[in-house]
């Protein structure tokens, strides 16, 4: 498998992965969004997209977005999305985008990298404990939604 980052002319591609991926998360299947939000991260660079592939088929996609660290003076990224086609879960993609995602986070000289994850996504869970990521302990989330 082959982890590259997104360029403009893998928009439409990750689009219809990133709708996959909403609908999955109990959103409604909106593709002409979908492509309009894919292409305005890679246009602007305001996102971070790694793509993997299997052969010539792009199979998952992870997206960082930046964040900093004001008590540590860098930056940070927020891996906010890692999908993998269902067919093509348990062959490793989904490691070699968390791996991509860390290592960019290590080139940038980020502080750290963060995620989230719903509770019951324990195979996503067990990725990331595997790959280094820590529960935080520490801290809750609160969100306000505007």
């Amino acid at each position: 498998m082959e982890v590259i980052q997104a360029s403009g002319m893998h928009t439409n591609e990750v689009a219809v992965l990133f709708d996959a991926y909403r609908s999955y998360f109990d959103q409604v299947p909106d593709f002409k969004g979908a492509l309009a939000f894919v292409s305005d991260r890679i246009k602007l660079g305001d996102s971070v997209i790694f793509v993997v592939f299997e052969g010539d088929e792009i199979i998952g996609f992870a997206q960082l977005y930046p964040l900093f660290t004001s008590l540590g003076m860098k930056r940070g990224w927020l891996l906010n999305d890692v999908y993998v086609l269902e067919e093509h879960r348990g062959k490793g993609a989904g490691g070699a985008l968390v791996d991509a995602a860390i290592d960019h986070g290590r080139k940038t000289d980020a502080a750290w990298l963060m995620l989230q994850t719903y509770v019951a996504n324990t195979g996503a869970q067990k990725l990331y404990a595997s790959k280094g990521f820590k529960k935080d302990a520490t801290s809750y989330y609160f969100y306000h939604a505007l």
